[in-house]
């Protein structure tokens, strides 16, 4: 396959690292790094402190050997350098990427996978060409239902590889093909040379280290479109066995927030205290966010930041007078443009994706 005779070593090995000491080491082989909410203060998230998410080993890139081949259902096969890539018309999108899993510690009873927290979230500015750009030089035919995405990271042992499939007409719509994150070239670790970025869809649509589009008719037949990446369609009792015809993929992401400061379990003094987070509803907006500090009997809008983006989430401040000193819980319920709202138990499902409850973090109030 196209680019994966570019994993060989080279002295890129040694561009961007990040750095580690901040990021809670999920797993250090294959790379899995959380960051700490309360580091989360900011709009656009810090390169060295955005999440990473790895199915496998990180290769490492020849940016001269790379190349992306285009092909399946379409007019004209493509085969491009990326300079070709930044030739196309360039877009910037400020983009909130989320895995699937985030969350995935609070199921009960517990479910297998990576035990992600809360930190498995951040917003770039991301720029690249667009998907459609290229696809539509490719031109697709009239068969073309849906559009594969392989990158150059490979099985470990028997696992098979990790390709996802967009449906044509998301792929069309809104994702990128991006070279740049935050203003610099983008990481090894985020995908290095190039990447899929899909607004609004569950971190896993995309696709790093990219190598090959292919479109086709039909849903890719690989276990990560068959058997991953899908939840029930309906409610089920916690710890059920669901059968595979009972499940669909999972796609947008549902309406969440995130309270990141103060940081959990900490202490405050004075008043007021200032109660900041983010909010977010993938391919909707946040309508309104509610805070409570009295365990959920009272509820108050707070102020929603004025950075805004299509995909992005948004920052939500609450100032709070407490009574006295104590041990409070403040909550976070964001409510989207749909009208749907952060509900109190999560649905749960066997793979643990797309927690949303209600965010809370435990203050110790100190003498006023």
């Amino acid at each position: 396959m196209a680019g994966l005779e570019a994993l060989r070593a080279s002295p890129l090995a040694a561009q961007t690292v990040l750095s580690k000491n901040r990021l809670i080491v999920q797993s250090a082989r294959p790379q899995d790094l959380e960051t700490p909410a309360h580091l989360l203060t900011s709009w656009i998230t810090p390169n060295d402190l955005f999440f990473v998410r790895s199915h496998f080993y990180t290769p490492t890139m020849q940016p001269g050997a790379w190349k992306l081949l285009v092909d399946g259902h379409v007019d004209t096969p493509l085969e491009l350098t990326l300079d070709q890539i930044k030739s196309l018309p360039s877009h910037t999108e400020v983009v909130t990427l989320e895995c699937a899993g985030n969350g995935r510690a609070f199921f009960e009873p517990p479910v297998a996978g990576v035990q992600w927290g809360k930190g498995a979230v951040g917003t770039a500015r991301w720029t690249g060409a667009r998907l459609a750009d290229v696809l539509r030089r490719a031109g697709l035919r009239s068969s073309a239902r849906y559009v594969w995405l392989d990158g150059a990271d490979i099985g470990i042992g028997r696992a098979p590889d990790f390709i996802r499939n967009l449906p044509a007409a998301k792929a069309e719509a809104d994702a990128l093909l991006v070279y740049e994150m935050n203003g610099e070239p983008l990481p090894v670790q985020h995908g290095f040379p190039l990447r899929v970025i899909v607004p609004g869809w569950e971190g896993a649509y995309s696709i790093k280290w990219l190598t090959h589009i292919e479109v086709s008719d039909r849903e890719h037949d690989g276990a990560f479109v068959q058997a991953g990446y899908r939840h029930p369609r309906r409610p089920v009792r916690p710890g059920a066995v669901v059968a595979p015809a009972d499940m669909v993929p999972v796609q947008d992401l549902p309406v969440k927030s995130l309270i990141t400061f103060p940081e959990a379990d900490s202490t405050v003094s004075g008043t007021p205290v200032r109660i900041a987070g983010f909010a977010w509803a993938g391919e909707l907006d946040i309508a309104r966010v509610d805070v409570s500090t009295d365990g959920g009997r009272t509820w108050t809008a707070a102020r929603l930041g004025p950075d805004r983006a299509r995909f992005a989430w948004r920052q939500f401040e609450h100032v709070w007078r407490p009574e006295g000193p104590g041990s409070y819980v403040a909550l976070s319920r964001a409510t989207d443009t749909r009208g749907r709202t952060q509900p109190i138990v999560p649905d749960w499902n066997p793979s643990g994706y797309l927690w949303n409850a209600i965010d809370r973090v435990r203050l110790t109030v100190s003498a006023l």
